[in-house]
C-alpha cells in the first residue's frame, strides 16, 4: 500500500460516501446503547457524518493513518476466513480508537467497536474486511459525534487550575 496524498483524499470520499450504510448503523448502535444505559442519545444525520469525516480527514496526521487502516480493511480477505479474524477485529479496534481521538474515547470506541461488530455483516460476495471496516466507522464516529448527555458538559473531575 502506497498512502500518498491522492489516496488520503480517495480515501476521504469512500468513507465519506459511505453514509448511507453508517448513518444507520450508528443510530442504531446510540439506540441500543442509550437502552442500556438508560439514557437518550441523539441520532446523528448524513450530513454530521460527513462533516466529522471532514474534520478527521483535515488533520493530515490523523488522516494518514485512517486511511492506512481504512485501505488495509477495504482489502483484507482471507480464505475461510477464520485466520483473518482476528487481525480484523485488531485493525477495527484501531480505527474506531482513532477516529474517536484520545482517551477515554479512544478506549470508548474499541468497546462500541465490538458490539458494532456482532451487529454488523456483509454479504458473502464482501471481503471479510468490510463489515469491520463499516463497524470500525460507526463506533469511531458515534464515539466522536455529540448527542451523549456526558459529553455535553464540563467534567465533574475537572480540577481549575491553580
Amino acid at each position: 500500500m502506497n498512502v500518498t496524498r491522492d489516496r488520503v483524499e480517495s480515501e476521504r470520499t469512500w468513507v465519506a460516501d459511505r453514509a448511507t450504510v453508517v448513518v444507520p448503523l450508528i443510530n442504531q448502535l446510540r439506540e441500543h446503547l442509550g437502552d442500556a444505559f438508560d439514557t437518550d442519545v441523539e441520532a446523528i444525520t448524513d450530513e454530521q457524518y460527513r462533516e466529522a469525516v471532514t474534520a478527521v480527514f483535515a488533520d493530515g496526521d490523523l488522516a494518514v493513518n485512517v486511511t492506512a487502516l481504512v485501505g488495509l480493511l477495504r482489502e483484507l480477505d482471507v480464505t475461510d476466513d477464520y485466520p483473518g479474524f482476528v487481525v480484523d477485529e485488531f485493525l477495527g479496534r484501531e480505527l474506531a480508537a482513532t477516529i474517536a481521538g484520545g482517551q477515554p474515547r479512544g478506549t470508548l470506541a474499541e468497546a462500541t467497536y465490538h458490539y458494532a461488530d456482532v451487529h454488523t455483516h456483509g454479504s458473502d460476495d464482501d471481503v471479510a474486511g468490510l463489515d469491520d471496516l463499516d463497524a470500525a466507522l460507526a463506533a469511531g464516529f458515534q464515539t466522536r459525534l455529540p448527542g451523549w448527555k456526558w459529553t455535553a458538559t464540563a467534567s465533574p473531575f475537572s480540577v481549575d487550575p491553580e
